[in-house]
C-alpha cells in the first residue's frame, strides 16, 4: 500500500511512550486541493486536546488520518509509540500491510458527527459487536463489559431497546459506549453534537466531561462548542488552512490569541453565536 512520499530530513528519533499520538511533517491532499499541510504534532498520554478552526481547515481529516479512514499524501504518523501507516524494515520506513494498520488502529477510537449504529441491533448487541467479533472476546464476557460502559454513559437501562427507540442523544451515548468498550488508547471526536437538537447537547457533553475526568485515556476533540472546549481541555489547537496557526492552554487560546487569524475567527463566531442567542438566523 502506497502512501506517497516520506518527507525529507531525518525523522525524529522516536521514545517509545513520551507521546502517544506524533505528526511529522504530514501532509494531506485530496487531487490538487492541500487539506493539511506538513503538520508537526505531539500529544502526550492522557492529555486532553481539542481541534477549532472554520470549515474547510483539515480538522476532521486532521482525525480521519490518526483512524486510518484517510492516507496521508506524505508525513509519518505514530500511537503509543508505534509507526502507524509505515513500518521499519532493515533501518528503512515502508509503507505498512494491512495486518500492522489494523492491530495499530485498534489503539484509536472514534465518535462521529452520525451515530453510525446498526439499526437492526438492539443497543447491546450493538455495543458488544466489536469486543466479540474484533477483540475475540466471549459473548458472555463482552455483555457484562458493555453493560457496565451502558451505566457508565446513563443508559444501563435501554439494553433492550432499538437504536430508533432512543433520541438522538441517547443514540450518541450508545456510540460512545460502544468505542470505550473496546479499551482504545486514544479517543476522537469528530463534531460529535453537531446532528444533535440543542437541547440534546448538554447529555453528550457531560458523559465527555465524565470521561475526560478520569484521566485514563488520550482525548482529540474537534469541536465548535467554545465552552465546552475551554472546560474539557488541556490544550487547544487551532487550524487554518491546513496549518496549525496557533495552540496552547485554553485561557491563552480562548482568552489571549496570540495569532490574528484565532482572533478573527473567535470574533466571527462570538458574533454568530449571539444572532443565534438573540434568535436571529445566521447564514
Amino acid at each position: 500500500m502506497s502512501i506517497g512520499a516520506i518527507p525529507n530530513g531525518e525523522i525524529k528519533e522516536r521514545e517509545k511512550n513520551q507521546y502517544m499520538v506524533r505528526y511529522q511533517k504530514v501532509s494531506k491532499s485530496f487531487g490538487n486541493l492541500e487539506v493539511l499541510r506538513e503538520i508537526d504534532l505531539d500529544i502526550t498520554p492522557t492529555e486532553k486536546v481539542a481541534v477549532i478552526g472554520p470549515s474547510g481547515s483539515g480538522k476532521t481529516t486532521l482525525i480521519r488520518l490518526l483512524m486510518t479512514l484517510e492516507k496521508p499524501t506524505s508525513g509519518v504518523i505514530e500511537v503509543d509509540g508505534e509507526l502507524l501507516w509505515h513500518e521499519e524494515v532493515k533501518g528503512k520506513l515502508v509503507s505498512a500491510g494491512e495486518k500492522h494498520l489494523h492491530r495499530v488502529r485498534g489503539k484509536v477510537g472514534m465518535i462521529f458527527q452520525q451515530f453510525n449504529l446498526f439499526p437492526h441491533m438492539k443497543v447491546l448487541r450493538n455495543v458488544t459487536e466489536g469486543p466479540v467479533h474484533v477483540l475475540g472476546m466471549k459473548k458472555e464476557e463482552a455483555e457484562i463489559q458493555a453493560v457496565e460502559m451502558l451505566k457508565k454513559v446513563g443508559l444501563g437501562e435501554k439494553t433492550n431497546n432499538y437504536p430508533s427507540q432512543l433520541s438522538g442523544g441517547q443514540q450518541q451515548r450508545v456510540a460512545i459506549a460502544r468505542a470505550l468498550v473496546m479499551r482504545p488508547k486514544v479517543m476522537l471526536f469528530d463534531e460529535v453534537t453537531s446532528a444533535l437538537d440543542p437541547e440534546l447537547v448538554g447529555e453528550v457533553l457531560a458523559v465527555i466531561k465524565e470521561i475526560a475526568s478520569e484521566g485514563e485515556t488520550t482525548m482529540i476533540l474537534v469541536t465548535h462548542e467554545m465552552e465546552f472546549a475551554r472546560d474539557i481541555a488541556d490544550r487547544i489547537i487551532f487550524i487554518d488552512g491546513g496549518c496549525i496557526a496557533e495552540q496552547g492552554p485554553p485561557e491563552q487560546v480562548l482568552g489571549d490569541p496570540q495569532c490574528a487569524r484565532t482572533r478573527e475567527f473567535l470574533s466571527r463566531f462570538r458574533q454568530a453565536a449571539g444572532k443565534r442567542n438573540q434568535g436571529i438566523g445566521v447564514l
